[in-house]
């Protein structure tokens, strides 16, 4: 591996180290366990005028109902509905996604039925949470739906009522939630409630530490995601704004619970507070106009097709790079998951995603040969040339100058097209580190999940880099680099040679940690290389006698 390879190398590294904490900033790491899931959300002095309250806010429920539980299933889910807050959801259940520890990924947070609450400010200046248990219009259980249905429920306040009805359909994650508060709005300070989410949402991933790097909540407004700054432990702050918001959204890693208004709302909140001893719950609110009835809730997969026809900018929340990344990222997502559309094995269209990559880069790399040929032909007249000029540098570089010119070498020639392959590696790096399609996706054997890495040995300690865990693929990855320099036509010697064995060492490490399905990528792309550098590539490059 020659030196521009190295430093290229070098550089695809320390990005790589640097892209954790790029997302520590803009997506603030929080953990999940020992999460309590019944306090509302937070009020501050810093926003004396919002309409979310506090664990002081007066809960009123009139009447003296019990509880009743409803269960809904479809296609894609099982749920079962509460009558607490006039139609919360108690459980939520995918059918599309196992959860680790067996049985189905569950999207609400155990004891948490504060969810889908109505509240607003009264004309006294009071604030009047309605929670406990509504009174249902006429409901049963719904089972397994093959229609759009209903569930429908009512609680009073002072001379009227608030109505509000929860509709599932049988093919989508949306559930239609109407509120109507025409019959009170006299009473509610400046005709305006709100729509909440509160307790967030649950970690479902083994690896809770990633899972929890990617918690946060958004409001979307002119065109741009506005999210809480909890990176103060001491001191979570509450974000409130006014003005149109399309929606309001809480994700993990894989999923997300968002509250689209048919209308623009007239504002919204984001919270997040401590629990436990270091855990943040994120919470989401609307403010609604009495007059606005239909908001949708999506609650369900982060998945990018879907999530983006809902038309209203949702997969902004999506992690695909930076913005330069994006497109690239985007692409080879469609791609992966069009080919898995012909082929069900993610881990066969990898294989087959990289054998068209190296045909396509192969004009790229057979030049970065040729040019790397050419160098080597040069150095006899480049080390004469140092102990000619060994005491004049800039008579030895003009000198240098003049012998690349001389013998058509471009010195980046050999670095050039890696670095245009750095783009790709780093949009697959975001591809298969935080897109729902290939989590539990496997490949073969001992390959189980294509989005986490292929771990066959959990070790009892931590090491710095490398984790705690042995996985296989890492160490396939390092023979084929190791394999690729001594293939060299000429080989490093002294530091270079170091630098060498380090860097092939030091991506072993690096990449224990990765996705599978990334290093099954970078895998079978150096064994491809390893091929073509054996069969493929021309003769050596001589240089030409002088005149």
């Amino acid at each position: 591996m020659d030196r521009k390879t190295l430093l290229a190398f070098l550089l695809i590294a320390v990005i790589i180290l640097i892209t954790p904490a790029y997302y520590n900033i803009v997506y603030p790491t929080s953990a999940v366990e020992g999460q309590d899931s019944t306090r509302v959300s937070t009020k501050t002095a810093e926003s004396p005028e919002t309409y979310y309250f506090s664990n002081e806010t007066e809960k009123v429920s009139p009447a003296n109902y019990e509880e009743i539980v409803y269960s809904v299933e479809n296609e894609f889910y099982t749920a079962e509905i509460s009558s607490i807050n006039g139609g919360s959801i108690k459980s939520f259940y995918l059918k599309k996604y196992p959860y680790h520890l067996g049985g189905n990924v569950g999207l609400i947070n155990e004891n948490n039925t504060n969810n889908l609450l109505v509240s607003f400010r009264g004309m006294d200046g009071e604030n009047v949470a309605l929670g406990g248990a509504w009174e249902p219009i006429g409901n049963v259980s719904p089972y397994n739906i093959e229609t759009e249905t209903d569930l429908s429920f009512r609680t009073a306040h002072k001379d009227g009522h608030i109505y509000k009805t929860l509709t599932f359909y049988p093919n989508s994650y949306t559930v239609g939630v109407d509120v109507k508060t025409s019959s009170i709005a006299q009473h509610l300070s400046q005709g305006r409630y709100q729509l909440s989410w509160s307790g967030g949402l649950p970690s479902t991933e083994k690896n809770t530490t990633d899972d929890a790097s990617y918690f946060n909540g958004y409001l979307y407004q002119g065109g741009e995601t506005h999210s809480p700054d909890v990176s103060d432990e001491n001191n979570i702050k509450v974000d409130n704004i006014k003005g149109e918001t399309l929606w309001a959204a809480t994700r993990t890693k894989y999923f997300v619970s968002a509250l689209i208004p048919d209308t623009p709302s007239l504002g919204g909140e984001t919270s997040a507070y401590t629990s436990g001893s270091d855990s943040k719950i994120y919470n989401i609110s609307l403010l609604l106009s009495s007059e606005s009835e239909r908001t949708s809730l999506y609650l369900g997969p982060l998945e990018y097709r879907r999530v983006k026809n809902l038309g209203v900018g949702l997969d902004s929340i999506m992690n695909f790079g930076w913005s330069f990344i994006r497109p690239i990222s985007k692409g080879v997502h469609y791609l992966l998951i069009k080919m898995n559309t012909f082929i069900p094995n993610y881990g066969v269209v990898l294989v087959i995603f990289s054998l068209l990559v190296k045909i396509l880069v192969y004009p790229l790399t057979k030049k970065s040969y040729e040019s790397t040929r050419k160098m080597q032909a040069i150095q006899p007249e480049i080390s004469a040339l140092k102990e000619k000029y060994k005491n004049d540098q800039q008579k030895f570089s003009q000198a240098q100058i003049a012998l690349f010119k001389e013998r058509g070498v471009n010195p980046l020639g050999g670095c050039f097209p890696i670095l245009l392959q750095m783009p790709l590696l780093f949009a697959l790096f975001q591809v298969f580190r935080s897109t729902i399609e290939l989590r539990g996706a496997p490949f073969v054997l001992w390959i189980k999940d294509l989005s986490a890495p292929d771990a066959i040995i959990d070790l009892p300690f931590h090491i710095p880099i490398y984790g705690s865990h042995i996985a296989v693929l890492p160490i396939l990855m390092g023979i084929t680099m190791y394999i690729q320099q001594k293939m060299m036509p000429t080989q490093a010697s002294g530091q270079q040679k170091f630098m060498s064995y380090f860097m092939t060492g030091f991506f072993t490490l690096l990449f224990n940690n990765f996705p599978s399905g990334l290093n099954l990528y970078y895998t079978l792309f150096n064994a491809l290389t390893i091929v073509q550098q054996k069969f493929l590539t021309p003769a050596p490059v001589t240089a030409p006698a002088k005149q």
